[in-house]
């Protein structure tokens, strides 16, 4: 089907701007709409490019660090802008895995570790698109046995949903013919102003997360193992509290992750229950998004290492101008016997399910 019954996109992107052959497979713009917002995705990394709602007084942004044409999607300086990522999110201290008895080298590609399923990831990689109606674009890819070094042939369904309740929902589900480990994520870069030139950063936004405890980090952003309470640190957000107050503090932690680099725990009653994780609130736009994951963890990133490239219609991405929400296992698992396990084997079907819910205030 057509992929918009509109050419007025909130975005105003084309999709003649998004359609290259890339190893014989098409790439395509494709809109998902409601009454009051739009988010357009590519099938190149099944990355979203633009999320566009409106403010208080009614006055549209997009609401993601996007680019606007396929090239710039391909060659941005953040390779993981707004991507799915797998084949394991996050780090893999030294690249380093042993599953049933046979150790597995994956590529280094960030200081001495592995990370996001390494350089040729599902970030690069042209999914299959099916566009299901004007609310859902369903996504399939099939990483092979051996693909980045992983073990087991992966097939993985994931669906993006624009709900009239202006819930962004990714449900993921995989299934393997060997035994391996999977971690999916989403890598979306969010700034409820809106991208400008340069946005604005985030140290005004009002962040609560609903985590009790968060798991530390050596120099290499790798996790020291225990996991350890936030209460007294700068990770401590149970209630209301600013991006912007703690995060050039001397603490270890915070100088470890050159800002927010880390894995929170999530407080859930039920493993695999879809929970509430996080709360954003820009003051001035009143833009608000929820984040409910069914994953035991979130990865606050705060764009750390952004360096202001120009990304969606002549917009600037500076240090910290984004909050990434990655929901996920926690890092290093396959090398952490204690933490909630990523293992996935042949009987076994993985499934995930992570909402951002986006509103207004007054």
């Amino acid at each position: 089907m057509n992929n918009s019954k509109s050419n007025k996109n909130l975005s105003g992107l084309s999709r003649k701007d998004f359609q290259k052959t890339i190893n014989g497979k098409e790439t395509d713009l494709f809109f998902l709409k409601n009454k009051t917002m739009e988010i357009a995705v590519t099938n190149y990394g099944a990355t979203v490019v633009a999320i566009m709602m409106p403010d208080k007084n009614g006055n549209y942004a997009n609401v993601i660090l996007g680019h606007d044409s396929i090239e710039n999607v391909i060659n941005s300086p953040e390779c993981f802008l707004n991507t799915t990522i797998g084949r394991y999110g996050n780090r893999i201290a030294d690249g380093k895995f042993t599953l049933e008895g046979k150790d597995y080298q994956l590529a280094i590609n960030n200081g001495p570790n592995a990370l996001h399923g390494g350089p040729t990831g599902f970030h690069t990689r042209v999914w299959n698109a099916r566009q299901k109606n004007e609310h859902a674009v369903e996504f399939t890819y099939t990483a092979e046995d051996g693909e980045e070094g992983f073990p087991g042939k992966l097939e993985i369904m994931m669906t993006y949903t624009l709900t009239d309740a202006n819930e962004w929902m990714i449900s993921y589900k995989a299934k393997t013919d060997k035994t391996t480990i999977i971690n999916l994520t989403n890598h979306a870069f969010f700034n409820l102003a809106g991208v400008a030139n340069p946005t604005p950063t985030v140290d005004n936004n009002l962040l609560t997360f609903n985590a009790e405890s968060y798991i530390p980090i050596n120099e290499v952003s790798i996790p020291l193992g225990p996991i350890e309470k936030v209460e007294g640190t700068a990770f401590d957000f149970r209630k209301p509290h600013l991006v912007g107050d703690r995060i050039n503090s001397a603490e270890t932690q915070i100088v470890n992750g050159a800002g927010y680099d880390h894995c929170f725990v999530i407080n859930q009653e039920k493993a695999g229950e879809l929970t509430l994780a996080a709360k954003l609130v820009e003051p001035i736009s009143r833009r608000t998004m929820e984040v409910y994951t069914t994953e035991p963890g979130v990865q606050l990133y705060s764009g750390n290492w952004l360096n202001g490239f120009t990304g969606f219609k002549g917009a600037t991405y500076p240090r910290r101008s984004a909050l990434c929400f990655e929901a996920q296992k926690y890092p290093n698992t396959p090398n952490e016997p204690n933490y909630p396990s990523c293992i996935l084997k042949p009987e076994e079907e993985y499934k995930q399910v992570t909402v951002y819910k986006f509103s207004v205030g007054k």
